[in-house]
């Protein structure tokens, strides 16, 4: 690989503001906020909106959303 052309691939802490959950991963994402983790350390800080624990779709609260009978529709069609 050639040096110098790759970004730095460090661990990042990414909160959820919505739901103040936090989690430490591994990014190349840069921040100019940094926070104190859980052990001790001092992580560069990234604010979400969203995460895997708020998004309807994965916390069970996700609706399917029928706007002009399209599954009442398809279920006519291919009744047998």
């Amino acid at each position: 690989m050639k040096s110098g052309i790759h970004p730095e691939y460090r661990e990042v802490v990414f909160q959820d503001v919505t739901c103040d959950f936090s989690f430490l991963t591994r990014s190349t994402i840069r921040s100019k906020e940094k926070v104190k983790w859980e052990d001790g350390k001092e992580y560069p800080l990234v604010k979400v909106e969203i995460s895997s624990h708020s998004h309807p779709f994965y916390t069970g609260k996700h609706k399917i959303v029928d706007s002009g009978g399209r599954v009442d529709k398809f279920k006519r069609r291919y009744q047998k």
